[in-house]
């Protein structure tokens, strides 16, 4: 039985180190053939929209965009269904590969047996 990761990023460039933190957990768990779901809520909600990750900095840290990529290529990306739509982002605005779902999604995959959820 293979475990499962689940991790619910609420910053952006609005705590940069926590955002890039939980992206690069995510990654390195992608990587390391964990099954990831990777919830974007609050301001890293923006970072669901194509070009908006190039705009993160952070010294010493991945590039966001090089992690989404990553993340994707073998994991699960989900906007918040609220605040997309607090965004005004809609299903035609994200990233190809992300998907918007609501919190009862979310709570049935950080409930899913062998799974660990992590909020940063």
């Amino acid at each position: 039985m293979s475990k499962k990761l689940v991790i619910k990023v609420t910053a952006g460039a609005d705590a940069p180190e926590r955002c890039s933190q939980a992206f690069t957990v995510a990654a390195v768990a992608v990587a390391s053939g964990v099954d990831v779901s990777l919830w974007l809520t609050g301001e890293s909600a923006w970072f669901a929209l194509p070009g908006r990750a190039a705009e993160f900095q952070l010294p010493h840290a991945a590039p966001l965009p090089d992690l989404i990529d990553s993340i994707l290529a073998a994991g699960r990306v989900t906007l918040c269904t609220q605040c997309a739509a607090r965004r005004d982002i809609s299903e035609k605005d994200v990233i190809e590969g992300v998907r918007i779902a609501g919190a009862q999604v979310f709570v049935q995959e950080a409930m899913a047996d062998s799974t660990q959820a992590l909020v940063y």
